[in-house]
């Protein structure tokens, strides 16, 4: 297992063999893709991006292979991204209760597969594909396979991702993923952070939404924001979407880069996270997370997806170092 502490992680060379010895490590499966200086490892354990470089600098925090992945580092938020709370929720005019996994805020965090395994079913030298089909259970009765597709191109990483519901009853439905963005060496307090929102989401003391939104006021990104300071767990809304039909958020380091992510229109929210108190992340880098619905979802249905049986959804998001 590769030792190496997260501070000065560099990532290890993978090969078929690696894959293959992927099913002692925590984090699964590893895959290398490259295209000219850009390097991606994805790990099979929630089809997680666990490094990107561009010309050897860190767009995101990597984490070490042998070692569980650290707040939900680069994984994919499905079948629904944030906070449920109660692990309880109605639909169809069924109820039914998922598992607490943060407990002091009675609340399921962040879906069902962060932590699962995926098949990597293509590869190429610049891509891969990985799926894993939901078990259904008494607290999510569904069969939907989820296929997560990272490929490389001369704009940067592109995510793609499709679910697709093999059950024949509908299905609520989520996503969201959560890179963590790396400073580049530098500290978070000097960085800037902007994103296209518009609408910041307001919540109660367990960080659940409150029905009520707000013009983004103190909480604005429309322009480059300080974030000397500045701690965040916050949700927003309205994404400004361009010509393209893409939003888009900009964190700015001290070294002169800024990691640039974009998500096309399906993605109707975006999480910021400063990481502050967090085990193993201690505000070195900032989640950055687009989502398709915000916390609670399920129980509000605010901007909940209904995927009705054999029919699949389709979402995209990108990230590259400017």
């Amino acid at each position: 297992m590769n030792s190496t502490p997260e501070s000065t992680l560099s990532a290890p060379t993978t090969t078929r063999a690696a894959q293959r010895a992927g099913d002692d490590l925590p984090t699964g499966a590893q895959v290398e893709i490259a295209l000219g200086d850009q390097h991606a490892w994805v790990a099979a354990v929630g089809a997680s991006l666990r490094a990107y470089t561009v010309g050897g600098r860190d767009v995101v925090l990597p984490f070490d292979e042998g070692a569980l992945a650290p707040a939900f580092s680069g994984a994919v938020l499905a079948p629904w991204p944030n906070r449920l709370g109660e692990g309880a929720y109605d639909f169809a005019g069924v109820h039914h209760e998922v598992a607490l996994t943060e407990r002091e805020r009675r609340t399921a965090l962040h879906g069902l597969v962060s932590f699962a395994r995926f098949e990597v079913v293509a590869a190429d030298a610049s891509s891969v594909t990985l799926a894993h089909t939901i078990v259904p259970t008494p607290g999510y009765p569904w069969p939907v396979r989820i296929e997560v597709s990272y490929a490389l191109g001369d704009g940067g990483l592109v995510v793609t991702t499709t679910a697709t519901n093999l059950g024949a009853s509908a299905a609520p439905y989520g996503v969201g993923f959560h890179p963590w963005l790396s400073p580049g060496g530098g500290a978070v307090d000097e960085c800037t952070l902007q994103v296209g929102v518009t609408r910041h989401v307001t919540v109660d003391d367990r960080l659940l939404p409150t029905g009520d939104e707000e013009p983004a006021g103190p909480y604005d990104l429309a322009e480059p924001l300080s974030l000397r300071g500045v701690q965040l767990d916050d949700a927003w809304l309205a994404p400004v979407l361009d010509d393209e039909g893409r939003s888009w958020a900009r964190f700015s380091a001290p070294d002169g880069r800024t990691v640039a992510m974009w998500a096309d229109e399906t993605f109707t929210a975006w999480q910021v996270c400063t990481g502050d108190g967090i085990p193993r992340i201690e505000r070195r880098g900032v989640a950055v997370e687009p989502m398709t619905c915000i916390a609670d979802a399920f129980r509000t249905g605010d901007l909940l997806i209904t995927l009705e049986p054999a029919t699949t959804h389709r979402c995209v998001w990108g990230l590259r170092l400017e």
